[in-house]
């Protein structure tokens, strides 16, 4: 069975080698999957786009991969439950954002916080040390032109061939649904909040 299909999507290393398991390895020695890695993206206006996103991570978990989340709008003053579950699970996660943009106080510092996070999600993705990487509302950062949609596509369509990454947020680019393996467009039909009932710890957070 092969070890690598190559796409569009995804790279390989010029070279494989068998690791110490005898299984398939880069040149670093890190295990090939099975299959190529995949861009999932979940976008739209209705609920459950992070949600989705974090089940998966526990799936991923649960199969033994190496994830990594990188969070692009909510900031540390969020104490969300799928963090602590994160933690828990000894999950690498990166809260970077500083909440809201219509409640930012400093657009500047709520620009450089984007792109500090765009820069930390490159930096991951292109290690090649995780199986998963969620960038959760990326989306935003192009959305309001703080990032580049061409180097959001470059990073993710040269991201190595065993890094899987999810996408999400509200206006997902045309250019990235392009080169994506799965979209998922999340529409609202009823929402809890528009008969102002508020968040409620353990649903939405």
């Amino acid at each position: 069975m092969p070890y690598v299909t190559l796409g569009p999507q995804a790279t390989v290393p010029d070279k494989a080698t068998a690791g110490a398991s005898g299984a398939p390895s880069d040149e670093q020695g890190r295990p090939l999957m099975a299959q190529a890695s995949r861009l999932l993206v979940n976008t739209g206006t209705g609920k459950g786009k992070s949600s989705a996103a974090f089940g998966v991570m526990g799936r991923a978990w649960a199969r033994g991969w190496s994830v990594c989340v990188v969070q692009f709008v909510k900031s540390e003053k969020w104490k969300a439950g799928e963090r602590k579950l994160a933690e828990h699970l000894g999950i690498e996660w990166h809260t970077l954002g500083d909440g809201f943009t219509w409640e930012s106080t400093d657009m500047d510092e709520t620009i450089a916080r984007g792109r500090h996070a765009w820069a930390v999600a490159t930096d991951k993705i292109a290690s090649g040390d995780y199986d998963l990487v969620i960038l959760d509302e990326v989306t935003y950062t192009v959305k309001y032109d703080w990032v580049d949609v061409d180097d959001v596509v470059t990073a993710l369509r040269e991201r190595p061939a065993r890094t899987n990454v999810i996408v999400t947020g509200r206006y997902a680019p045309h250019e990235v649904v392009a080169i994506a393996d799965t979209v998922t467009e999340m529409v609202k039909v009823k929402h809890a909040m528009d008969e102002g009932i508020g968040a409620r710890k353990g649903i939405e957070y």
